[in-house]
């Protein structure tokens, strides 16, 4: 009720500031007043409006501190540096012990990247402010500027010991304990937060951020459901629910998560290209195909948007379709592997052999630990007869994956259609130790009655020895 109450105040009194530039006509305002009619466009972005209301606050209160500080803020805030710190000075000669004055220089003095000399100005603002939370938020982020991050760390608990509801801190503190590999720290942190203060839908969406970086999903969905929970508007904690619904393949719940982000931020190509992914999941490509292409029409240059598009293409089998919106996703990122292992796919089923074969060889220079790419990449010298270059390929791979069944068993099936027994038998006698289970993608590769019956005596007699 206060804050209704307030905010419908400070919109009357914005009001009635824009009147008197319209009408070009005197109004007196209380100084309390200006403060708030300058802070409104400050937090609004409208700096040129900001400096309009301070000239007229500067008529009837020249010798205000609070007006001059605000005048120093919206120069800085528009990167005039100088002319803040001549203000800033300005203020000091009149108030030398108001904690503002050594904050905002030692704001300005850590943009302008002079650290020392920041972190002795809010020293200077530590020992005079009474709340002491937004000094200590930035002594802490000087410290992350200059990767000092165990310090930062320090800082940022300080910061929220004093106000738990002090968002950046809580934001940078997860950033600082992700960099310093203390992830595990940073849930049991949150933890004793929430036991505190079990309303904090900032903490809850910080341990869950924390635990999707530990890969503990189920954890993490649990913590997002909870932020949204307390704030139902919180659309970066939506966003995560759904995130972490896809990875668990809750589709639908995903969907209902995104489209709720939607609901509360207007159209995103970040968020359409998560609705494209649920539903290419889903296997309804059409739908996928559409959003991808909404999220392009936003961002023509979003090249995740056109490899989306790519792929619905391509589960369509609208071979053609795919290579051209692949094409479009390597003009933007021609350092993506899994873009070119996807044209190179596409071009091979159009028939551009060539091409297909090229952008294999990127895949697996960008990306040589994926054994997938090695496999399609040697398919398609298998296919076109050459067997020769097919287990060179594969070899290839085994010398970047030594540890992967699925080209070992591959580098036998090759090698048994070469007539290779004996480096077929060896290359099978390995595969089956590294993970005998896989044995069946082996069988499944021959078509050919008598060579799956011959190479399941072979299993049987392998797993009998080694039982």
């Amino acid at each position: 009720m206060e804050g209704d109450f307030k905010r419908k105040r400070g919109n009357e009194l914005v009001r009635q500031f824009e009147d008197s530039l319209k009408k070009q006509s005197f109004v007196f305002f209380e100084l309390e007043d200006y403060e708030e009619i300058i802070t409104h466009y400050i937090w609004q972005g409208n700096f040129k409006k900001g400096l309009q209301a301070v000239r007229q606050a500067e008529t009837q209160y020249p010798f205000s501190v609070e007006i001059m500080l605000l005048k120093a803020r919206l120069h800085y805030y528009t990167e005039d540096y100088d002319k803040a710190l001549e203000i800033i000075e300005k203020a000091e000669n009149y108030q030398p012990n108001e904690a503002e004055i050594f904050l905002l220089r030692g704001n300005i003095l850590h943009t302008r990247e002079k650290y020392d000399e920041a972190v002795q100005e809010l020293n200077r603002a530590l020992m005079l402010a009474e709340e002491k939370d937004e000094v200590l938020y930035n002594l802490g982020a000087i410290e992350k500027t200059r990767e000092n991050y165990e310090r930062a760390i320090d800082y940022f608990k300080k910061a929220l010991a004093a106000n738990p509801y002090h968002e950046n801190a809580l934001y940078d503190l997860t950033f600082c304990l992700e960099q310093t590999g203390r992830d595990d720290e940073s849930i049991g942190y949150y933890k004793q937060f929430i036991d505190t203060d079990p309303y904090s839908y900032f903490a809850w969406f910080n341990l869950g951020i924390a635990y999707t970086r530990l890969e503990q999903t189920e954890k993490a969905l649990e913590a997002f459901e909870y932020a949204v929970l307390i704030e139902e508007d919180f659309s970066s904690a939506h966003f995560n629910l759904g995130n972490a619904h896809m990875q668990l393949g809750h589709y639908r719940e995903a969907l209902n998560a995104f489209y709720q982000v939607l609901k509360l931020e207007g159209a995103s190509a970040e968020v359409y290209n998560m609705i494209g992914a649920v539903y290419e999941k889903m296997a309804q490509y059409d739908l996928g195909l559409k959003y991808f292409q909404k999220a392009a029409k936003l961002e023509n240059l979003n090249d995740q948007a056109w490899y989306g598009a790519g792929l619905c293409m391509s589960k369509l089998e609208r071979w053609y379709e795919a290579v051209h919106f692949f094409s479009k996703a390597l003009k933007l990122d021609n350092a993506n592997p899994l873009y070119w292992q996807a044209i190179a796919k596409a071009d091979y089923k159009v028939g551009n052999l060539i091409s297909s074969l090229d952008a294999y060889e990127e895949a697996a220079m960008l990306m040589p630990e994926e054994p997938q790419t090695w496999l399609d990449w040697s398919y398609v010298y298998f296919e076109q007869g050459d067997l020769r270059k097919a287990i060179g390929t594969i070899e290839r791979g085994l010398e970047e994956n030594p540890q992967d069944a699925d080209l070992m068993y591959r580098l036998a099936a090759y090698n048994i259609a070469d007539n290779n027994y004996q480096e077929a038998f060896h290359s099978l006698e390995n595969a089956l130790i590294l993970d005998f289970d896989k044995h069946t993608e082996l069988l499944r590769f021959f078509t050919n009655l008598e060579t799956q019956k011959a190479l399941y005596k072979i299993i049987e007699k392998f797993r009998k020895d080694h039982s």
